[in-house]
């Protein structure tokens, strides 16, 4: 009886078998057929694949999402799975094994915890995720019902995707159906639509459903839909004109300009008017020296009958040392240059100084980077080693230059597949390698060690797998590096090398963003397949001649600030008021907390003491954090305290503790009513009311007070003050108390406050 009743199991597996045999020797013939709802018959015919089906529809419901069941340590309660099903196996050990198989029901699916928990039918914190009649309800207990197998090593492995359309042009408020599919290693391909995960890049300009199906706003401009699918990721480009024809635009300087307004035109944007002779001098001046223009360069600016003057204070401000200082606060504030102890002074002052000095010199970017990560020997006879002795772990080390230096974020890699990219921690621990061999060793002044190459095999072990990586640049294979040579120094080569793609496009997005506020890649150092530039083809150029010109800095701010693009107005005009990715106006930011400092007290006419620093250092040129502590005006307008690669830890955004330190705070009354301040120069000299204030107004805004603003401003100052009593106050200190309150009154205005 025994015998018989395996006998007849056996024939009912083989018979299974066979059907299973067949159904997949006629898959690739039906896999590229258009898709179509599966029926019942169909789950009935073929067995479910837990790699290709059952995986992407917990993904796609949220379930191994990083905030879910994937949260690092134990996931959600217990259960816990793989980020974005990126191990498969890993995931089938923790649904059908663990929890001694109480998750499924083989007999009964529809009873399977976890189906009842995903549509809500038991108590689930992640609420209901799916629906009864769905087709991807349907498709897991399928999978449960026959038997919840394991196909990883068997499963049509994926090779992309691809999503149709991959581009359109939108009509504002329209729609666009997308379809996601999936190529396999086999020559086949299957819709994979409804398996899909999509993601708008800017929901303000599209929304896109669980489905595919893309809705357009009504804001002109570019968008990219993300598509992923498992690991691999497509990405939709839609331009969206608005029903406007431009007749004309300002005369292009340079390629910037071709490319932008070839772009604005295409979306039908038209471009703002070119700046006035003042607005111009103000923004360049904050944006390549990080300070205002002085009385005597406006004037001279103004006097000029060159039909050059703006190349030639381009030019002027790009050869000044306060070019230096403003952009080498703004590398040593990336490259941490932070104290933490009395200790660090000397490697803080060295480092700051080697910056400085490089860019000054215009030393080629490339060099500058390769002297950085090739660094040995000591801080004094050295400075670029001041990094290494900040940036110690090879693992910080990798995810510092791959954001800093190639606009890639890394960190997520070192537990799990990228889930935006395609890099893994194969990847994450091949580039760390190149940082294996740097030795260090004390030396005679505290704090300070040596860095030197030590000889060997470079390698560092995966966390996860305990195997051993070569350093590989990234997406590239291992390299062959003798024992004697420094890994670093490879690294250096494939950075600076022309076909790398990530270096020179970088720093040009860097660059860009720096002048226009917005990269052309956003944020400025994540760049990868799915975020997509808002002008490829301007980004492309920039980079392109960036690489041709010797990887030169000043020559790359040339070309930004010279263009007409920069010297556009940021007075919008009807057509182009919703635009805010396509550079037709320019537009305005706050000034940074250090450059906001040093105008204020260039209006002021004083300047803020530092400790240990000479009298009338400015605040762009401090050499490192520490001085936060001394100045309350930096910590409350955001200067960073150099923790992180990410230009994101300095605050940028407006806060009500910054508009009462503005109106109240003791540092800011005390510039203002200085003795030797502008207020009592002004009060003291015979110059009358209306030169007094323009004098202000050149200072602050760098142009002439208004009609209005002039009226205003004499009729203030004439004002006679009383005191407590209501008697008159001497005229003198009248006229310097209105003075102080003018000055007040114009560093509180968001003209000010603001480059515009």
């Amino acid at each position: 009886m025994r015998s018989t009743r395996l006998h007849t199991l056996a024939v009912v597996f083989l018979a299974r078998m066979y059907l299973a045999c067949l159904c997949l020797a006629w898959r690739p013939c039906l896999a590229s057929e258009p898709a179509r709802p599966a029926t019942e018959a169909d789950r009935a015919s073929r067995p479910v694949s837990m790699v290709n089906e059952v995986l992407p529809i917990l993904t796609k419901a949220g379930c191994n999402a990083g905030t879910c069941h994937a949260k690092a340590s134990n996931g959600q309660n217990g259960f816990q799975l793989s980020l974005l099903g990126f191990e498969p196996f890993e995931d089938y050990q923790h649904v059908v094994l663990e929890g001694r198989g109480r998750r499924l029901s083989n007999t009964a699916p529809e009873q399977s915890l976890l189906l009842l928990k995903a549509t809500g039918q038991v108590p689930h914190g992640g609420g209901a995720r799916l629906r009864p009649d769905s087709q991807d309800y349907g498709l897991l207990v399928e999978w449960i019902r026959q038997g919840a197998n394991y196909d990883g090593d068997k499963a049509t492995k994926l090779k992309s995707i691809q999503i149709e359309p991959a581009q359109a042009i939108l009509a504002p408020t329209s729609a666009q159906r997308l379809v996601a599919i999936a190529q396999y290693e086999d020559g086949t391909q299957k819709d994979v639509t409804d398996l899909s995960l999509f993601e708008s890049n800017d929901t303000s300009m599209a929304t896109v459903d669980e489905h595919g199906n893309v809705s357009i706003q009504d804001i002109p401009g570019s968008v990219s839909i993300m598509v992923r699918y498992q690991g691999q990721i497509a990405v939709f480009r839609a331009s969206v004109p608005q029903a406007y024809t431009v007749e004309k635009f300002p005369e292009a300087r340079n390629f910037v300009d071709e490319l932008v307004f070839s772009n604005l035109k295409r979306l039908g944007i038209p471009t703002s008017e070119v700046t006035d002779e003042t607005t111009f001098l103000r923004r360049v001046s904050l944006d390549v020296a990080g300070r205002l223009p002085t009385e005597q360069e406006l004037a001279a600016f103004l006097s000029s009958t060159s039909p050059g003057k703006r190349d030639e204070a381009i030019e002027r401000l790009l050869a000044s040392g306060e070019y230096a200082d403003f952009f080498a606060n703004k590398w040593t504030a990336m490259l941490k240059n932070r104290r933490d102890d009395a200790s660090d002074i000397t490697s803080n002052f060295a480092f700051y100084s080697w910056v400085r000095d490089s860019l000054l010199a215009n030393k080629p970017y490339d060099q500058m980077v390769r002297e950085l990560l090739a660094a040995t020997g000591t801080v004094l006879s050295n400075p670029p080693v001041a990094w290494y002795k900040r940036v110690k772990e090879p693992k910080t080390q990798l995810e510092d230059v791959a954001q800093l230096f190639l606009g890639v974020r890394m960190q997520c890699a070192q537990c799990h597949h990228h889930p935006f990219e395609r890099w893994s921690q194969d990847d994450y621990y091949s580039l760390a390698a190149f940082f294996s061999q740097v030795g260090r060793k004390p030396t005679s002044t505290r704090g300070e060690d040596m860095i030197f190459h030590k000889r060997g095999l470079a390698g560092v072990p995966n966390a996860k797998t305990g195997q051993m990586r070569r350093p590989a640049p990234l997406g590239e294979s291992i390299l062959e590096i003798d024992p004697d040579q420094g890994p670093r120094l490879k690294l250096a080569d494939w950075m600076a090398d022309p076909k790398n793609p990530f270096f020179a496009k970088a720093v040009v997005n860097r660059y860009w963003k720096h002048f226009f506020r917005r990269g052309l890649i956003e944020p400025e150092d994540d760049i990868r397949d799915s975020n997509p530039a808002s002008n490829p083809e301007l980004l492309a150029a920039l980079e392109k001649r960036f690489i041709e010109s010797g990887f030169d800095l000043k020559e790359l701010v040339r070309t930004l600030v010279r263009s007409t693009t920069y010297q556009l107005s940021s007075v919008p005009n009807p057509h182009n008021i919703a635009d805010h990715q396509n550079f037709s106006r320019y537009y305005p930011r706050r000034l940074s907390a250090e450059v906001l400092l040093d105008a204020i007290d260039d209006l002021a006419m004083t300047r803020t003491d530092f400790p240990n620093l000479p009298p009338g250092t400015r605040a762009i040129g401090l050499p490192d954090n520490s001085y936060n502590n001394a100045s309350p005006f930096l910590k409350v307008f955001g200067r960073p305290e150099n923790e992180s690669v990410c230009e994101c830890e300095r605050i940028q955004t407006s806060s009500l503790a910054q508009s009462l330190h503005l109106m109240n705070a003791n540092d800011v009354k005390s510039k203002l009513s200085s003795g030797a301040g502008r207020a009592e120069s002004l009060a003291k000299s015979d110059k009358t009311p209306e030169q007094r204030i323009e004098e202000i107004y050149a200072v602050a805004f760098a142009r002439k007070p208004t009609a209005e603003e002039l009226s205003t401003a004499v009729g203030y100052l004439a004002e006679v003050r009383k005191d407590a009593n209501g008697n008159p106050i001497d005229p003198a200190k009248a006229l310097r108390e209105n003075l102080q309150d003018l000055l007040w009154a114009l560093i509180n205005a968001k003209e000010f406050l603001f480059n515009h």
